[in-house]
């Protein structure tokens, strides 16, 4: 693939958001993210954006995040996903909580 650079425009009024959960549904044309911020202590969340994207930028969008999260590790150490931080602190082995999202199909 041809790489070049591109101009990129940030809008002054563009704010950024912060989500702490992601809920992913597809179908054959399209990827929709729904970036969430859970309210801690609560079971309820806020969208704070949702994003579609065709299934070949998804493609590209997961081989980019791999490659960050690689050079992340080599820089700052191995991160443990939350499925393996709760299994290291509860005996059964299972994840001590489960989460449903409503709202959106």
């Amino acid at each position: 693939m041809e790489k070049r650079d591109i101009a990129v425009n940030l809008p002054n009024d563009l704010d950024p958001v912060y989500a702490n959960r992601i809920q992913v549904a597809y179908k054959d044309d399209e990827f929709t993210f729904v970036f969430l911020h859970e309210i801690p202590g609560t079971n309820h969340a806020r969208a704070k954006a949702i994003v579609s994207i065709s299934p070949k930028h998804a493609k590209n969008l997961s081989e980019v995040l791999a490659g960050s999260v690689r050079d992340y590790e080599s820089k700052f150490g191995e991160i443990r996903n939350a499925v393996e931080q709760k299994t290291n602190n509860d005996s059964s082995g299972e994840p001590s909580d489960t989460v449903t999202i409503r709202g959106y199909s």
